[in-house]
């Protein structure tokens, strides 16, 4: 069990991952990451959704670990002339202890890839296809959370697309 970033070196597991579950889809689709997304602004013909897992961060400031079980990964897909773009961006987090610390990329575990990216592809199958799938979300591995969400520390709060702060 490794633990990939969301960092160029994990962009091939991610993709290979996506086009292995997106292989029955009715057109070809293609993964990208997009630090550009944001949330809830989207561009003309391009369908929001967020998805969710586990993962850990690393303060590059002071080493500090910590651990979340709902790191927000914001997609944005379109489906044209029968090729599907979705592109991701996976919410960040800072250190609760550091003064001034960044926004920290989440780490993931490679065995919740598959489950995140599976149901990315179910919401494809549901916004694009309008297929009527019920619900079925699949579950990811989660971590026993030292300490309590720190909404000051997370993005997808400040977004207020986190499930914590229930705005979304």
């Amino acid at each position: 069990m490794s633990i990939t970033g969301t960092d160029r070196m994990a962009e091939p597991e991610w993709t290979s991952i996506f086009q292995i579950t997106a292989k029955n889809l009715k057109n070809s689709w293609r993964l990208e990451f997009d630090e550009s997304i944001v949330p809830n602004r989207q561009l003309p013909g391009w369908k929001k959704s967020i998805v969710y897992t586990s993962a850990r961060f690393n303060c590059s400031k002071c080493g500090r670990r910590w651990s979340s079980n709902k790191v927000m990964v914001v997609c944005s897909m379109r489906l044209e002339y029968g090729q599907g773009v979705v592109k991701v961006r996976p919410s960040r987090q800072n250190c609760k202890i550091c003064s001034d610390a960044p926004m920290e990329k989440p780490s993931i575990f490679s065995e919740n890839i598959k489950p995140l990216l599976q149901n990315l592809v179910e919401k494809i199958r549901i916004k694009c296809y309008n297929e009527d799938l019920g619900r079925k979300k699949k579950s990811f591995r989660s971590f026993d959370a030292k300490s309590p969400h720190e909404p000051a520390h997370c993005e997808a709060c400040m977004q207020g697309i986190c499930p914590k702060t229930k705005y979304y």
